[in-house]
């Protein structure tokens, strides 16, 4: 009898600085990174992939900021699956989806109404330090 042998799993972490311009590289290193997997610039996973990152990175460093400490991203592959993880350490509740949009006029609000558009499953979990929000989606390599 053959043992069967597990989905092989492409992984990337990668701590930045809470800032901007950490919150812009996230996004920037994810696409590269995808696209070393074999799931190209511009393709319909890597496209959503990059939105979903930018939204986690950019809600880490606005609300989940502490001073004097990093966000960590993580990428996960296993399968079909493409797992995105981003870990700050402000130990707050772990966010929610609005029910319902913000006024058209507003200037924020609507970025875990695209992850919750976008993602086939999210979530947050709690850490020892602060909490990671997590996103995954289906798409082909």
């Amino acid at each position: 009898m053959r043992a069967e042998t597990a989905t092989p799993t492409d992984e990337f972490t990668q701590r930045l600085s809470a800032t901007r311009r950490g919150a812009r590289l996230a996004r920037r290193l994810a696409v590269h990174r995808l696209d070393d997997w074999g799931i190209p610039y511009g393709s319909e996973l890597s496209d959503s992939a990059a939105l979903i990152v930018a939204e986690l990175a950019a809600n880490a460093v606005t609300h989940g900021r502490v001073p004097g400490r990093d966000f960590e991203l993580r990428l996960l592959l296993t399968g079909a699956t493409l797992r995105i993880e981003v870990s700050d350490t402000r130990c707050v509740r772990a966010p929610t989806a609005p029910a319902t949009p913000p006024p058209a006029d507003a200037d924020a609000g609507r970025g875990l109404l695209v992850v919750n558009a976008l993602a086939t499953a999210w979530g947050a979990t709690d850490r020892s330090v602060g909490k990671t929000v997590w996103a995954e989606l289906l798409g082909s390599v």
